[in-house]
């Protein structure tokens, strides 16, 4: 994707003074219902309205989607409002009736992504298209997978390409639906500034209440969008009913996000910065200096148990590890989610350690 500013060339040509908003329910239920969402939604800052046609469930039994007829509701919202319609793809099927049903927006969610054969067969079925195409993230947390689903639609010759981050699945419960994983995104950022970033904050968090705080975390890291399910009467939604605004709330949080600029740009902003991050420059050097020899440590307790014959991992002392550092870093205000994670790391460092010192 050696000319990846092309894929700006979409957005840009929207000539918004803030930041793209792609809006409508988790799913097409009714044609009204439909109808009266994009009416509510077409003199706002939304630009593209949404609806799921299709819904892959995790398990069988529940609503799956109306299916076809969902596009010709889609097609008399965007000639009765003149915005543009986007779905969710997940078959060369689907992508056909898309393409004929003359949908503007077509993305592919989550578990598509994370099948490299089904996003093939997707990008050869809408081979050249001009339509705007953009790419989930997959379940799992691999940007790899995630950026290889972008040059499969990047070679098929669509150009009109952006990733949407709705963050990744995990086993553990937090506070989120799916953990936000921000240094991925962040990471796929750097490589490709000029592939537009969309924030879902709808599946990040699987509720309403933190739908503006994620989204405004996602754009003081400089997204250039967002799409948020929106219903008009969320609580009875037929799919994903926690996690969908009303049109209402949904101007609510357009006034109420902070637009921030990319950089300073007055002398003292920019002699404020140098000295903290001077300053961050010497703590990050302290604490590798601490993390060495805390290696150093780990690695003569391996010696100890390797003596001994006594094996590496100590589950009653790593709960004790997590349960007291998870206290002191709630004392100095770190989130018990953040030290678990950089707990996890180092713990993993010194198992490895200790494993090549056991054997040998």
């Amino acid at each position: 994707m050696e000319n990846s500013k092309e894929m700006r060339n979409w957005l840009d040509a929207f000539k918004l003074d803030h930041p793209l908003v792609i809006a409508g329910p988790c799913s097409a239920e009714t044609e009204e219902q439909v109808l009266k969402i994009a009416h509510e939604l077409k003199d706002s800052d939304v630009s593209i309205f949404r609806a799921g046609i299709w819904k892959p469930r995790t398990r069988p039994g529940g609503f799956e989607g109306v299916g076809e007829i969902g596009l010709k509701w889609l097609k008399k919202a965007k000639e009765e409002t003149g915005l543009l319609m986007g779905t969710e793809v997940a078959t060369a099927a689907h992508c056909k009736l898309a393409l004929e049903y003359d949908i503007d927006v077509l993305w592919v969610g989550a578990r598509t992504t994370a099948n490299p054969f089904a996003v093939q067969e997707i990008a050869d079925t809408l081979k050249g298209t001009d339509k705007i195409v953009l790419i989930k993230n997959p379940v799992n947390p691999d940007m790899s997978l995630w950026l290889g689903g972008v040059e499969r639609l990047y070679a098929a010759g669509i150009k009109k390409l952006g990733v949407i981050h709705r963050g990744f699945s995990t086993y553990q419960k937090t506070k989120y639906r799916n953990i936000p994983e921000w240094q991925i995104p962040i990471e796929l950022q750097n490589k490709f500034p000029d592939l537009p970033l969309i924030i879902d904050p709808s599946h990040i968090t699987g509720n309403r209440n933190m739908i503006l705080e994620v989204t405004q975390e996602a754009l003081d890291l400089n997204y250039d969008g967002m799409i948020i399910e929106t219903h008009i009467d969320p609580d009875n939604a037929w799919s994903d009913a926690a996690q969908q605004v009303t049109p209402d709330v949904l101007k609510q949080i357009f006034k109420d996000l902070k637009i921030r600029k990319l950089s300073g740009d007055t002398p003292d902003f920019e002699n404020k910065m140098t000295k903290l991050r001077a300053t961050i420059d010497v703590l990050d050097a302290n604490l590798l200096e601490v993390l060495g020899k805390r290696m150093k440590v780990a690695s003569e307790i391996g010696q100890v148990k390797k003596d001994a014959n006594v094996a590496v991992l100590q589950n009653s002392r790593w709960n004790e590890i997590q349960a007291k550092m998870t206290a002191e870093g709630a004392k100095k205000g770190l989130s018990e989610e953040f030290i678990i994670k950089l707990f996890k790391g180092i713990h993993q460092e010194s198992i490895e350690k200790q494993e090549k010192i056991l054997n040998g």
